[in-house]
């Protein structure tokens, strides 16, 4: 790389922290909307600001995957005033994630882009699983587990419920349901009446969604056991006044609890001490599913931590794009897993970043960029597991449709539309599920990966002597070495057609042999 190149390459870097530096993490929960903002400061978070909404974005769910206009309208009001506050905060330094909502909704985009609006930041959606992983850190963080000794811990949240067995800073199993708060409440008490008969019908219900996977959590097993999240935190302060529990959640006070919320025939008329007025419409559904959690689980103490998602999110920030980067750990594991010649992806990826560097100051590509390019390279060939034929489109459904640690949904379908296009003709709707933010981005980087799995498809160990770019507008222009070109007619064959199996991405390339 020249040094000009270097130059160019170093402008699109997020520079590491500093001390003083401010991070802000947001949750799009279903229930309510929270933000947290922290000064680096001496290698550590220290909080400075905390902001909560209740917006209950689960409410105006219609089931249908649709959102009704006034709960829209009040979430995008909360993201405004959210907005104000971090409006000084460099967006690498922010953080924005949506949760079961978010992923309930049959165009999330129509909610997402009014929603960046309002922000003034990106926002991701993340998968269930991912969810359950960063509020297991959050939880770590804030109260260190003791050496050798497994954690279970559990975040009811409006429309799901996470489970995560944990070893040190570790997720070790992570699981995610479609119950919460808001949801169970709806679902099981959608008139709002309440009665024994609905409550024993609808907690045999949950248990027996909590079946596939409880039985492999006690035979892993846990030391102790904590509630993150404001239902839990609730439903503790309603044991300690209700002089059940000193503010942890005991097996033993769970039936007393229930059976004073059910003296009320109808959620309006719910009173319990220590209940909060913003908290009565969804009580009942965040106790039914701690009891059934509590019966599939057989535990008998949960005490209520002081974190959730949110601080997870900050503490993840720490990592992401160095040593640290969960993803760079979980694409690792994805390589092992498929079986994945890692030879034949160093070398795309190597001619990859090559091409990159040349190209970076003129296409804007950042940092981000380079990352996302690296991981497709090194997932490219991931589909032949599955078969040859159209191996780039099964390894592209496999890697936007799993869980993989550390990736929001839109870092995932980034990935997978650049490995859906690494070969034959592209689509016309390949990338049509990205946000307008990722589209020039997510095209310009799928060339440069296509170019790169070309120039290496022979599998050949020499290094490609001489390796041009240059971007001007939507022109790229390769340049290779005439010598080195002529014996490989398949390459120059593969060159040639580029042209016109690429109209998709919206640009052209030049190419040029001397």
């Amino acid at each position: 790389m020249s040094p000009n190149e270097a130059l160019a390459l170093a402008e699109t870097m997020t520079p590491p922290l500093a001390d003083g530096d401010m991070l802000a993490a947001i949750d799009l929960g279903s229930n309510s909307f929270h933000m947290v903002v922290a000064r680096y400061t001496m290698d550590q978070l220290r909080i400075v600001d905390r902001l909560r909404e209740t917006v209950r974005l689960g409410e105006g769910l219609d089931g249908k995957g649709g959102l009704r206009a006034d709960v829209r309208q009040r979430a995008l009001e909360c993201l405004a005033r959210f907005g104000q506050r971090i409006r000084d905060i460099p967006p690498t330094r922010v953080r924005a994630l949506a949760t079961n909502a978010v992923r309930q909704l049959a165009a999330p985009q129509a909610f997402l882009v009014p929603a960046e609006t309002a922000l003034g930041h990106a926002i991701e959606v993340i998968s269930g699983r991912e969810e359950a992983r960063l509020i297991y850190l959050g939880v770590a963080h804030a109260q260190p587990p003791k050496p050798e000794q497994r954690r279970l811990v559990i975040d009811i949240g409006g429309g799901s419920t996470e489970f995560i067995i944990g070893h040190g800073m570790e997720a070790l199993q992570r699981e995610s349901l479609q119950v919460g708060c808001i949801s169970s409440t709806r679902r099981f008490f959608p008139n709002g009446r309440l009665s024994r008969k609905r409550w024993r019908d609808a907690l045999t219900e949950i248990e027996a969604e909590f079946q596939q996977f409880s039985n492999a959590f006690r035979g892993l097993g846990w030391h102790e056991a904590l509630g993150a999240s404001g239902t839990n935190k609730a439903i503790g302060e309603i044991c300690a006044a209700m002089k059940l529990t000193k503010g942890a959640v005991l097996a033993e006070a769970l039936p007393p609890l229930r059976d004073r919320l059910l003296q009320a025939s109808h959620i309006d008329d719910i009173d319990l001490p220590g209940l909060s007025g913003d908290r009565r419409p969804i009580i009942a559904g965040g106790v039914l599913v701690l009891e059934a959690a509590f019966n599939s689980l057989g535990l008998e103490r949960m005490a209520v931590s002081k974190a959730a998602m949110r601080e997870g999110v900050l503490y993840d920030m720490l990592g992401r794009g160095g040593e640290d980067d969960p993803r760079e750990g979980a694409i690792s594991g994805f390589m092992l897993r498929y079986g994945i010649d890692a030879e034949q992806a160093g070398r795309v990826e190597r001619t990859a970043v090559r091409l990159f560097d040349q190209v970076a100051r003129a296409w804007q590509l950042s940092a981000d960029d380079l990352l996302m390019l690296g991981w497709a390279a090194r997932l490219h060939e991931i589909g032949l597991t599955i078969a040859h034929s159209g191996y780039h489109l099964h390894g592209a459904y496999v890697i936007e449709h799993s869980d993989i640690a550390g990736f929001s949904r839109q870092e995932q379908q980034f990935l997978a539309a650049m490995v859906r296009s690494h070969r034959r003709k592209i689509g016309k709707s390949t990338f049509d599920v990205l946000p307008d933010r990722l589209l020039g981005s997510a095209r310009r980087l799928s060339l440069l990966l296509r170019l790169a799995v070309l120039l290496n498809r022979a599998h050949e160990t020499e290094t490609i002597p001489r390796l041009e770019a240059q971007a001007q507008g939507d022109v790229l222009t390769l340049r290779l070495e005439r010598r080195w070109l002529e014996p490989r007619p398949l390459l120059r064959a593969d060159l040639d057609g580029e042209a016109g199996d690429i109209d998709a991405l919206g640009l052209r390339l030049r190419f040029e042999a001397d």
